[in-house]
């Protein structure tokens, strides 16, 4: 998802004063979103846990977590005990991916089969889903024996480590069920399955079928096999899940220097496309962009599919654009347009929303399908003094035009990022989870932090140089509380919170958290680098991060109300194991369980499979650490955070 800095070399697997000072002031008075009771207390009544750095995840003392999925586990009925010595692809592709990531939570109606996603999805059933997770990308140095340092573990792998990775990659659905003794995978189920790198996926909308999509073996430019850098995603209405393709551009190798077409080097230098990539085109050929200099084109997009029937054939959604998507999350409203947010994880990239052309019909779940397929894609533009504006990426608009590069829209959407920008729209500091709080109505943009930003380069937006500690904005559509028009062109914006310590003696680092005083936030309220957030069914928000370990303890999350006396007010709830990040938060309907992954850990330093800083979660000498999913739960069966 996001760097550490104390690792800096892990992203680049799959991709390759005064002004902060008077932003921390405004961002401490500015009433946000508004509220029906701005006295109205959260509900956050847990016990703090404090900052700490070490091989185990914490909680509050009145929480558990079972254990639910590890790398490795079976997904499929039959599979043994795992062995990593003895993994092969062919047994990856039926277990658990890697560095788990976005975790949607599908409910099953138990009077539903496979192919019923109408029925399923309108279902709250908290004891008994679906659950759909990502599997970002691979670290074969702590997967493999054998390897000394990261850096060996991305160049010479072997055909045999490649094809395991890239079975370790993309996406997983596997049932589960709440028990007597805790949350448990359901292997005999007809819905569970793996989308991997070798899935057959459909590419859908605009550019489906454009000669920069055609390659030697796909002519036709509509179809693809797999899926790579899957970050964050989102849910629809309609029962199917969305996967992001975020850091795809490092599992290419080549010189993008050495390509005929200079549209196409342009493009591959921009997603960070080197000779010194991990060696995959070795073995894969498409992955070498000397023998299929298209190809990288036909990743950095939304892909869709209905996790409801395990025949459903994934198709990648050009209309939301290519770029590297954290996620997408939809707003739905009867009678009203879909409209989706997300954001390029990259600095000086840009916060993306999409409305479609017709309106959600929450009785058409067929009809609804189209809804992803035709619509707009506009790119946001914050202005001083808290108003902004969307900007749309339409072929023949603005600068969008033959005299600029574009000969249709295929093309602008294939290079989102270099229309945005010819737009206006503004440059930010690492755009990652973006999503809209169902109780205010308003969306909440985690800016993680921009390290390339310049003084000179400071705006109202983004107010820091060398933003080490990130930052969340709030976007105010237009409207009432709870009713407000997304598909509105305008909206008000402003700072909800600036990450950082409220007590640094930097004023460039200094943190800002809503109406609080530094005095009022705990010793452990307080984080950095805001990467994902979910929302309660009281509207609070929950924050994970990823970055935390530079300032000397872990990253986790951290829960605070959006309104009222303790708006933006953080307490510290869950605490990774050291190497580790927080990703994918998710509830279930009756916000009882929250379920968490946790991706990477005991990554850092000189850690590799034969001698890792620990073993988490199982703390067994003969297996390495495992990235895995967690199921949380009070103790007393209470929603989690009340």
């Amino acid at each position: 998802m996001s760097e550490q800095p104390s690792n800096p070399s892990r992203r680049t697997l799959f991709k390759a004063v005064g002004a902060a000072t008077a932003a921390g002031a405004t961002a401490s008075l500015l009433p946000g979103c508004g509220s029906k009771n701005q006295g109205s207390a959260e509900n956050l009544s847990f016990t703090e846990i404090p900052h700490a750095l070490d091989g185990f995840h914490h909680l509050p003392s009145d929480y558990s977590a079972d254990v639910l999925l590890r790398w490795g586990d079976p997904v499929i009925d039959g599979v043994g005990d795992f062995d990593p010595a003895a993994l092969t692809a062919g047994e990856q592709e039926k277990r658990f991916g890697y560095n788990n990531d976005f975790i949607a939570f599908m409910p099953l109606d138990p009077g539903a089969g496979p192919g019923e996603g109408g029925h399923h999805c309108r279902s709250d059933n908290s004891g008994r889903g679906l659950l759909c997770v990502n599997h970002e990308y691979t670290q074969p140095h702590l997967m493999f024996s054998g390897y000394h340092d990261e850096h060996s573990a991305t160049r010479g792998v072997s055909a045999e480590h490649v094809a395991i990775e890239q079975a370790a990659c993309g996406h997983a659905v596997v049932e589960i069920e709440k028990t007597t003794d805790g949350w448990q995978p359901v292997l005999n189920s007809p819905y569970n399955r793996r989308i991997t790198l070798n899935t057959a996926m459909d590419i859908a909308g605009p550019a489906a079928g454009d000669t920069r999509l055609q390659t030697k073996a796909d002519p036709t430019g509509k179809q693809v096999f797999g899926t790579v850098g899957n970050c964050a995603g989102g849910k629809t209405p309609w029962g199917t899940v969305l996967v992001a393709e975020e850091g795809f551009g490092g599992a290419f190798q080549g010189d993008p220097d050495n390509i005929a077409d200079p549209v196409e080097a342009r493009n591959h230098h921009a997603f960070g496309i080197e000779p010194g990539n991990r060696n995959w085109g070795d073995h894969d050929r498409r992955f070498d962009i000397g023998v299929e200099p298209r190809e990288p084109n036909r990743f950095g997009w939304m892909v869709e599919y209905d996790p409801y029937d395990p025949d459903s054939r994934p198709r990648k959604l050009t209309n939301l654009g290519r770029f590297e998507h954290e996620g997408f999350t939809l707003v739905s409203k009867p009678d009203r347009p879909i409209v989706a947010y997300g954001g390029d994880d990259d600095e000086h990239q840009f916060v993306y929303r999409y409305v479609s052309r017709a309106a959600y019909d929450p009785a058409d779940n067929t009809g609804n399908r189209t809804l992803l397929t035709d619509g707009t894609l506009y790119a946001a533009r914050f202005d001083e003094g808290g108003s902004g504006r969307w900007l749309a990426l339409e072929f023949g608009e603005g600068p969008l035009t033959p005299e600029n590069g574009f000969r249709n829209q295929a093309d602008v959407l294939i290079d989102a990022r270099r229309a945005a920008a010819l737009l206006g729209a503004t440059p930010m500091d690492r755009p990652e989870d973006v999503e809209t709080n169902p109780v205010n109505d308003c969306t909440y943009v985690m800016l993680t932090k921009n390290k390339k930003r310049k003084k000179g380069e400071i705006d109202a937006a983004n107010p820091r140089a060398r933003n080490r500690m990130g930052h969340v904005l709030e976007i105010v559509p237009p409207g009432q509380y709870g009713q407000r028009d997304h598909s509105s062109d305008t909206f008000q914006w402003n700072t909800f919170l600036l990450g950082g310590n409220p007590n640094a003696e930097d004023p460039n680092e200094r943190g800002a958290y809503g109406q609080q005083s530094p005095t009022a936030i705990s010793a452990s309220g307080w984080f950095a680098n805001p990467d994902n957030v979910a929302f309660d069914n009281s509207g609070n928000m929950w924050i994970a991060t990823d970055g935390c370990e530079s300032f000397g303890f872990h990253d986790g999350l951290w829960a605070m109300a959006t309104e009222g006396d303790n708006r933006a007010a953080p307490k510290h709830f869950f605490g990774c194991p050291q190497g580790a990040e927080v990703c994918g938060p998710e509830f279930t309907p009756d916000g009882s369980t929250l379920f968490v992954a946790v991706q990477h850990p005991a990554d850092g330093g000189h850690s590799t499979f034969d001698n890792p800083m620990h073993r988490w979660p199982d703390n067994d000498p003969k297996l390495p650490p495992r990235p895995s999913v967690l199921a949380i739960r009070r103790n007393d069966g209470k929603p989690v955070g009340s």
